[in-house]
């Protein structure tokens, strides 16, 4: 599993989750100005990244089960 590039594909997809999720939770415990400006912003790009890491998963879940 580990030879596989989709694989790692997936792992950066879900680290880019985690990485936006920590940046929205920074800015929320800090609170201020640039959280009043930004919090929903950065929803979105979690939203956004977590579809694109949900799909690469199922795509490697699919090609997995097909022996490909």
């Amino acid at each position: 599993m580990a030879n596989d590039p989709l694989f790692w594909v997936v792992a950066v997809a879900c680290l880019a989750v985690l990485a936006i999720l920590m940046w929205g939770v920074g800015t929320f415990g800090r609170g201020g100005e640039y959280n009043r400006k930004n919090a929903n912003k950065i929803m979105r790009y979690r939203i956004g990244a977590q579809f694109v890491a949900v799909l690469l998963i199922l795509l490697f879940v699919f090609l997995r089960r097909q022996g490909g």
